[in-house]
């Protein structure tokens, strides 16, 4: 006998924010790709800053084959996001800082999500500290974070070491999975008041959170969220699109 559909319930765009500003949270805490915005910038960063020229003929080739091992399941997550920024070793830092912010304002800008803006604001004015937790490249998420009111600082993303302005090869750091709550463990939030994410590489931050709160979540996470007894928000500009893979 199939087991029953354990029912989850899905909250109206009011009905979230409501709930989320009630707690009045001092810390905040946000993933990116799928939660603040729809699409995934990581990749899409990348495959733009090919064809802009910023990554030689045998990295990109490389790159792509390594992309498509990933897509096979030959290459885990946290192989690929580290490598994805590995990629631009040997660049000047600022080149990317600018290639970011003009990807961000063509690509990324016009795919927020309106009622995530509208939130993140709003906990502005109640005065919560925000914070975003990402796998993607660190420059692209704090372009993309930054009209959230979201400073460099309180980013935790996919990063490399530089030096002199200088892009290196060796990794700073890749939230995914356990990794984002590790990341934020080393910021000095073990426990934060309110976590959002859409993928089931979220997961383990939603677990750490006083309060979880799934976004536009994927079907990995959405079977995660039954189990727990949390409920789920998906904005307007998600609805009637097929929910986001795990990735990211």
């Amino acid at each position: 006998m199939a087991s029953a559909q354990i029912a989850i319930p899905q909250w109206s765009a009011k009905e979230f924010k409501k709930q989320v500003l009630d707690l009045k949270p001092k810390i905040a805490v946000f993933d990116c790709d799928g939660t603040l915005w729809s699409g995934d910038s990581g990749y899409g960063f990348m495959v733009w800053s090919i064809e802009q020229g910023l990554v030689s003929r045998s990295t990109s080739d490389w790159i792509d084959s390594r992309h498509r091992a990933y897509r096979a399941g030959k290459v885990s997550e946290l192989q690929i996001c580290g490598e994805m920024v590995q990629i631009y070793a040997g660049l000047r830092e600022q080149e990317l800082q600018a290639a970011a912010a003009q990807y961000v304002e063509e690509f990324v800008r016009g795919r927020v999500f309106e009622e995530m803006a509208d939130l993140v604001a709003a906990l502005q004015r109640q005065g919560a500290q925000l914070w975003a937790v990402s796998s993607t490249n660190k420059w692209v998420v704090t372009e993309g974070v930054r009209p959230f009111g979201i400073p460099a600082e309180r980013v935790l993303a996919a990063e490399v070491a530089s030096a002199a302005g200088i892009i290196g090869g060796k990794i700073v750091d890749v939230p995914t999975d356990e990794g984002k709550a590790g990341a934020l463990a080393r910021a000095g939030l073990t426990r934060p008041d309110v976590v959002f994410g859409n993928s089931v590489h979220d997961l383990a931050m939603l677990n750490v959170a006083v309060h979880a709160f799934p976004v536009n979540p994927s079907p990995a996470l959405l079977e995660a969220a039954a189990r727990k007894g949390w409920g789920y928000f998906r904005p307007a500009a998600a609805e009637g699109i097929e929910a986001a893979v795990d990735g990211e």
